[in-house]
C-alpha cells in the first residue's frame, strides 16, 4: 500500500508540469491582427455662387500717358461694384459694373477724377472660393488743370478672386489694367494699372 501511494505521488508530480505546461501554450496564443479604424475624410463642397452681389472697394492707381505728353500719377480710389453671377457648377459666368472715385495728378496737366468699367468675368469656383479673369468698357472722366484733357473711353482685363467668409458676405481681390486713347487731346494715350480689395453682399 505505501509503495503504491508513493507511485501515485510520484507520477503525479511529473504529470502537474505537464499540464502547466499545456495551459501555458494555450495562454501564449496571440489574437488575429485588426485593421486601423479608417475616419472618412467629407468631401469639399463647393459653394454657390449664383445671384446678385453689392459691396465697396479700396484701391490703389498709377497711370502714365504716351505720344502726346510724358505725364504719369498715382494714388488711391474707392468705389462701388454691383454684379450677377450663375454658377455652372464648376465654373461661373457673370457680368458688372465698377465705379471708383480718384485724385491721381498727372503732373499738375490734369486730374484722373472717377473711372467706371463694365465688363464680364468667368472663372473657376472651388470651395468657397471663385477665381476669375475680367473684361470690359472702361472710362476715365478727368478734370483740368494746366490743359484740357477731357475724359475717355477704353478698355480694361484683369485677373480676380472672391472668397466666401459667411454664408452671404465675401471678401475680394482684383488687379486689373486699362488702356484709354479717345481723350479730347489729340494723340494723348494713358495707360493705367490698378489693384483692389472688397467686401461684397451676394443676395
Amino acid at each position: 500500500m505505501k509503495r503504491t501511494l508513493a507511485l501515485t505521488a510520484l507520477l503525479g508530480t511529473i504529470a502537474a508540469p505537464a499540464a502547466f505546461a499545456g495551459n501555458a501554450d494555450i495562454a501564449m496564443v496571440e489574437p488575429a491582427p485588426t485593421a486601423p479604424a479608417v475616419t472618412p475624410v467629407a468631401p469639399i463642397r463647393d459653394r454657390d455662387f449664383t445671384g446678385f452681389s453689392l459691396g465697396g472697394q479700396l484701391g490703389f492707381g498709377k497711370v502714365d500717358t504716351d505720344d502726346a505728353a510724358e505725364l504719369d500719377g498715382d494714388g488711391g480710389l474707392y468705389g462701388l461694384r454691383a454684379y450677377y453671377d450663375y454658377d455652372f457648377g464648376n465654373y461661373v459666368l457673370g457680368g458688372g459694373l465698377q465705379y471708383d472715385e480718384a485724385d491721381i495728378d498727372l503732373d499738375g496737366v490734369a486730374t484722373v477724377d472717377k473711372v467706371v468699367r463694365l465688363g464680364g468675368r468667368g472663372g473657376y469656383n472651388y470651395g468657397d472660393n471663385l477665381f476669375y479673369g475680367t473684361a470690359g468698357l472702361a472710362r476715365a472722366i478727368t478734370e483740368d488743370g494746366s490743359a484740357s484733357v477731357g475724359d475717355s473711353n477704353g478698355y480694361f482685363v484683369g485677373l480676380g478672386a472672391e472668397r466666401f467668409v459667411t454664408d452671404n458676405v465675401t471678401i475680394g481681390t482684383e488687379v486689373v489694367y486699362h488702356k484709354f486713347d479717345d481723350f479730347e487731346l489729340d494723340g494723348l494715350e494713358a495707360n493705367a494699372t490698378t489693384a483692389n480689395v472688397s467686401v461684397n453682399y451676394r443676395f
